[in-house]
């Protein structure tokens, strides 16, 4: 089911399949901000990563001397949630672990999935709930996809990223077959005024993962530089994606607490790089936000 948010400025939508947001539109000109998943490049729009950010090595992890099959990003992108509240500008979505989850992730979760519209931001808050009485160990990551050109141009060559702050921005890439982290290779984008624009090829060798909280405030810029969506986060890392090689009309932004496996990585669930761990009858909370402009 959709849901709306809505004041002066923006119109939001979230169905509550996966709480996953799905089209923001600026109210002086219903302009569209996010990508309309068309599955021809890529058939979701801001889906979120849980338990897993990306792929697990050989699509299996190890946890208390078991092995366990799991899919990329995990699965509670593809499960209804329940709407638990909602006010004029806030709205909260829920997910509990149940007998399918716990056969392919023995853990007892609740997993709250919020949004708040103030103005031109929206805030995307979560909160992972252990309520068991072991560890939690989980990994949670965003994948909104904005439309990318903005204007009506024919591709988005001539757009481009700003990086706050930097001159220049480290990443890691990955495998295109196994989507596993490359970290032998550490791989330099040098920037002008904080910024780098695409050119043809840009995202067709990988995904751009940045690493160790280089910067906390990313935006998309027209041709002119300047900016039209813009997210802030407090995340350990980040990552930048369009569809390698389809030159597809958008681009995500998705700040991650957790990351794929590294493509040499032979470690245990609670090794994994990045996991984070919640004790018994604890939770873990962060958010992020995203300014329309």
């Amino acid at each position: 089911m959709r849901y709306v948010l809505e004041n002066d400025t923006l119109r939001v939508e979230i169905d509550s399949f996966g709480a996953e947001l799905k089209s923001v539109k600026r109210k002086s000109d219903d302009k569209e901000y996010m990508w309309y998943a068309d599955k021809k490049y890529w058939g979701r729009t801001s889906p979120v990563l849980f338990p897993f950010v990306g792929n697990c090595r050989n699509k299996e992890y190890r946890y208390g001397g078991k092995t366990y099959a799991i899919g990329q990003h995990g699965f509670a992108r593809d499960m209804e949630h329940t709407m638990e509240s909602r006010t004029e500008d806030t709205i909260w979505f829920s997910l509990h672990s149940n007998e399918e989850t716990m056969e392919k992730y023995p853990f007892a979760f609740v997993l709250k999935i919020g949004y708040n519209l103030t103005g031109n931001e929206l805030k995307v808050m979560w909160k992972v709930e252990n309520p068991d009485t072991k560890t939690l160990y989980f990994s949670i990551g965003a994948h909104p996809a904005f439309l990318c050109p903005f204007n009506g141009e024919e591709n988005k060559l001539g757009y481009g990223l700003q990086f706050a702050g930097l001159k220049e921005v480290h990443h890691h890439g990955n495998t295109p077959d196994t989507g596993l982290a490359v970290m032998s290779e550490d791989i330099v984008i040098p920037l002008e005024d904080e910024k780098v624009y695409f050119t043809p090829g840009f995202f067709d060798r990988c995904t751009y993962m940045v690493e160790g909280k280089q910067t906390g405030e990313v935006s998309l810029v027209t041709p002119d530089g300047k900016p039209y969506v813009t997210m802030d986060f407090d995340a350990p890392l980040f990552a930048i994606w369009s569809p390698e090689g389809k030159d597809a009309p958008f681009v995500c932004i998705e700040p991650w607490y957790g990351r794929c496996d590294a493509d040499d990585f032979e470690g245990t669930l609670e090794g994994r790089a990045y996991e984070n761990a919640v004790e018994p009858e604890q939770a873990f909370e962060a958010s992020y936000s995203i300014r329309y402009l």
